[in-house]
């Protein structure tokens, strides 16, 4: 697929000299979801605000849908929706209303049929007469998601949207996000929620300290980095590993009756075989054996806390 959205060694500065960040590069390709992870300060709204126009960019280069962010900053602004994290409505305006008037901005004209299918697509056509003030704070969330789509961007940011949202409406957000993606567009999010990462993206960004340390399919990210664990479940508890055991390096569960042995699922011999037959030469009885991968938040916090190479 063609790229939509190209950022080259984007840095920003401030006067005091803390560095937001460092020499940030990017290819996000037409119609795919990417999940922007890392923790608080990390960068993910400073990049968001300047690909935006929000933050004006130290240095560097922004193209969206081939237009410089700052030479042919209407052009690249228009196809750009953005759902901040901060919900920041006019609340005693109604929900229609809201929607057309972020259309005008665009320099749109009056498009009813449009401001109607965004409305239905996001569950608000029912609340169109709704004054803002009148609705639930999900339901708001869902009003800047319209107003952001009112344009009929090619690519949306969304940043934290389902920040403070309960687990069922979290889990309608993500089947709003599969729907625009089937329409064509492309969706950058930044989640706090990891599961939010795993469920809906198609690849993976984890950025730290203003630098962005990988971005990768996100299957292919569990697969390379990912590792499993095997739970060898005895039939009755012992007190501590056999000294027989010690250079399988293992662990012991609290209740002592499982050992959990982790192992990279790319390594060329995982030591599986050879782990089953020294347990049943130590004179233990197996009662069962399971397997568990990594999550993708092991995987994010091994590599913010720089243990993944």
């Amino acid at each position: 697929m063609a790229t939509i959205l190209s950022i080259k060694d984007l840095r920003k500065s401030y006067d005091d000299g803390f560095q937001a960040l460092k020499g940030v590069s990017l290819d996000i390709e037409e119609g795919e979801i990417l999940a922007l992870l890392g923790p608080n300060g990390a960068g993910k709204t400073t990049l968001i605000s300047t690909v935006c126009g929000i933050t004006t960019p130290t240095s560097g280069t922004v193209t969206v849908g081939g237009y410089d962010i700052e030479n042919d900053f209407r052009a690249a602004r228009k196809m750009i929706g953005l759902v901040p994290q901060e919900i920041a409505l006019e609340p005693f305006e109604k929900v229609s209303n809201t929607v057309r008037f972020s259309r005008g901005l665009f320099g749109h004209g009056r498009d009813d049929a449009r401001i109607e299918e965004i409305l239905t697509k996001l569950s608000l056509w029912d609340k169109r007469k709704n004054a803002i003030k009148e609705l639930s704070g999900g339901m708001k969330r869902r009003v800047l998601i319209a107003k952001a789509l009112s344009h009929e961007p090619r690519v949306l940011f969304l940043d934290e949207p389902t920040a403070g949202v309960d687990v069922e409406l979290r889990k309608d957000m993500w089947e709003i996000v599969a729907e625009l993606k089937q329409s064509g567009v492309t969706i950058i999010l930044t989640t706090h929620y990891i599961e939010e990462a795993e469920a809906i993206a198609d690849r993976i960004g984890v950025i730290d300290k203003g630098e962005l340390l990988l971005v990768q399919d996100k299957n292919s990210l569990m697969a390379q980095m990912g590792k499993k664990q095997i739970e060898v479940m005895l039939t009755e508890a012992i007190s501590a590993i056999p000294e027989s055991l010690a250079t399988h390096d293992l662990v012991l569960s609290p209740a002592g009756d499982a050992l959990i042995y982790t192992y990279d699922t790319n390594a060329e011999r995982t030591g599986i075989t050879t782990l089953l037959n020294d347990v049943a030469q130590a004179g233990l009885v197996l009662r069962d054996v399971q397997t568990r991968q990594s999550s993708l938040e092991e995987i994010f916090v091994n590599l913010v806390s720089g243990e993944a190479a």
